[in-house]
């Protein structure tokens, strides 16, 4: 995946300020039977982001929005200030990374409320 469209933020849909990261989803992801986990990043409540698969496998966490990058937030539709500072600073180099790039919430794309709150309105600095 050299050329990439679009950024897809999601949540874990796991209880507001509960531990989790990635290697948590990855082992949820093959309870599921699937290859493992989805995303490219996960934001943990602490504000690490913890590495999911590599940006060039293609992603699976938005059905037929897969051709992008998977970001999580651990949580539903509360986070910590931790996690919008580094949502803030990756999606930040991910669009210089990537010009052009576009930001939506997994919510644009479907009819799940997943990330829990309005990425635009985020990206314009409303929230």
């Amino acid at each position: 995946m050299s050329k990439q469209k679009k950024i897809v933020i999601h949540c874990s849909a796991t209880p507001n300020g509960r531990y989790h990261n990635a290697e948590d989803i990855h082992n949820w992801h093959k309870q599921r039977g699937w290859s493992g986990i989805g995303y490219h990043y996960v934001i943990r409540t602490d504000g690490i982001i913890d590495n999911g698969r590599p940006e060039y496998w293609e992603g699976a966490h938005a059905k037929g929005h897969n051709d992008s990058i998977g970001i999580c937030l651990i949580g539903t539709d509360e986070y910590s200030p931790q996690q919008w500072a580094s949502l803030t600073k990756l999606t930040d180099e991910l669009r210089h990374k990537y010009d052009g790039i576009n930001v939506i919430g997994h919510n644009e794309v479907s009819s799940k409320s997943c990330p829990g709150f309005d990425v635009q309105k985020w990206l314009r600095g409303e929230i």
